[in-house]
C-alpha cells in the first residue's frame, strides 16, 4: 500500500517504457532507459530521475540521438575494446559497455571499454552496480557539454564529467560513489527550476561571473567546481579518459542532453576488475565488511546519528519508495500529463494513490 500523493515506481517504468517505444526505440531498449530513469528517483536523485523522460524523447525526435542502437565493436583486444555508438542510445550503450567489460575481466583479470559517438546515459551508478553484482570492482567516467570554465577562465568548456566507483560490499549493500566534478550535478539545478527554489550559495556564477542563487541564471553561466582547482583538474582528466582516449569528443565538441537539437559526442571508459582474479571473493566480502564497520565505528560528530558509506542512504531510500511509492515534483508530473497527452498514452500514465 503506497503513501497517498505516491506514485508506484513500477506503473511509472511502464509508462516511461511505452514513451520511448512510441517513438521507435527497441521493447528492450525502451525499458531499460525508463529503469535508470526511474532508478534515479527511487535512490532520491530526481535531479537524474523522470524529470529527463521529455529531454531523452526530443533528442530521439530531433535526431540527434538514433532510437535503434547500432553499436559496432571497432576494437577488439582482449582486455581492451572500444564500441563506436554511431549517436545511438546512451544507456544501451553504456550497459553493453558494461557487460563486454565484465566478460573480458573475467577472461583476463582486468578490463577496459570505451565507448565514442554516445550519448547522455543518466546516473553513473547504475551501471557501476551492475558490474559490483557480477563480482567485479568497477569504475565508470563519461564526459559531458560545457558547465564550467578551467580554472582561472570565463568561459565554460569543460563538463561536469561525472564517475563512480562501485565495489561489492559482502552482506551490506554495494559500495557504490557516483559524483559530478562541479560543486554539484548540473541536473540538481534543473531539478531547483522545476520546484522553483533558490540554489545555494556557492554553487554557480551568472554569465557575468557574479554569483547567483537564481538557478535559471546558474543554468546560462558557469557551475563552479569542487574543490576549486582540484575539481577543475578531476573533471579535465575525466573527460581524457571518456573523450580523448576512446576517440571520442572532448571539450566543447561535447553537448549536454539539455541541448536536444544537439549531438551530444560524448564517450565513456567501464574499467572492471574480477575481484576473483585478485583474492578469494569470500576474503573480499570479509574484508569489506571490516571496512564498513570501521568506518561506523568513530566517534560521531554534534548532531549526527550514524555514519553512511557512499552508497548506503540511495539503498536505503530505495528500499523505503519501493515500499511507500514516488512523490514527484508538481512541475516534473505536469511535464509526464504533457508527454502523455502529446503520444496518446493518456491511460499508460500512473496517478498518485
Amino acid at each position: 500500500m503506497f503513501a497517498q500523493g505516491r506514485i508506484d515506481p513500477r506503473a511509472l517504468v511502464e509508462f516511461a517504457s511505452a514513451v520511448y517505444a512510441k517513438v521507435g526505440m527497441p521493447d528492450a531498449d525502451a525499458r531499460l532507459v525508463a529503469d535508470t530513469l526511474v532508478q534515479a528517483d527511487l535512490w532520491g536523485h530526481q535531479s537524474h530521475g523522470v524529470l529527463r523522460l521529455g529531454w531523452y524523447l526530443d533528442r530521439v525526435r530531433n535526431g540527434v540521438m538514433k532510437a535503434v542502437t547500432a553499436a559496432e565493436l571497432v576494437i577488439d583486444a582482449g582486455g581492451v575494446a572500444v564500441i563506436d555508438g554511431h549517436d545511438g542510445v546512451g544507456q544501451v550503450l553504456a550497459m553493453q559497455a558494461t557487460r563486454e567489460a565484465v566478460k573480458r575481466a573475467k577472461a583476463h583479470g582486468i578490463a577496459a571499454v570505451g565507448v565514442r559517438n554516445s550519448n547522455h546515459f543518466g546516473t553513473c551508478m547504475y551501471y557501476t552496480l551492475a558490474g559490483a553484482r557480477e563480482g567485479c570492482v568497477m569504475q565508470l567516467s563519461t564526459n559531458g557539454g560545457p558547465a564550467m570554465a578551467p580554472w582561472g577562465g570565463r568561459k565554460k568548456i569543460v563538463g561536469t564529467n561525472p564517475w563512480s566507483v562501485a565495489v561489492p560490499a559482502g552482506r551490506h549493500p554495494a559500495f557504490a560513489m557516483d559524483m559530478a566534478n562541479t560543486g554539484v550535478a548540473r541536473g540538481k539545478i534543473y531539478l531547483a527550476r522545476q520546484n522553483h527554489q533558490p540554489i545555494p550559495p556557492g554553487w554557480a556564477l551568472n554569465a557575468a561571473g557574479e554569483p547567483t542563487t537564481d538557478p535559471q541564471a546558474a543554468i546560462d553561466g558557469i557551475i563552479l567546481p569542487m574543490a576549486g582547482h582540484k575539481g577543475y583538474a578531476i573533471a579535465a582528466a575525466m573527460d581524457i579518459l571518456s573523450g580523448v582516449l576512446t576517440g571520442s569528443g572532448f571539450l566543447s565538441q561535447v553537448h549536454s542532453p539539455y541541448k536536444t537539437a544537439e549531438k551530444s559526442n560524448c564517450g565513456h571508459l567501464v574499467i572492471a576488475l574480477d575481484i576473483a582474479a585478485f583474492l578469494p571473493v569470500e576474503e573480499f566480502n570479509t574484508r569489506m565488511e571490516d571496512y564498513v564497520a570501521e568506518l561506523k565505528s568513530v566517534p560521531l560528530a554534534k548532531d549526527v546519528a550514524e555514519v553512511h558509506y557512499p552508497g548506503e542512504i540511495e539503498a536505503r531510500t530505495e528500499e523505503r519508495n519501493r515500499r511507500e511509492g514516488l512523490l514527484l515534483p508538481h512541475d516534473t508530473l505536469a511535464e509526464l500529463k504533457r508527454i502523455a497527452g502529446e503520444l496518446g498514452l493518456e491511460g499508460a500514465l500512473p496517478s498518485a494513490r
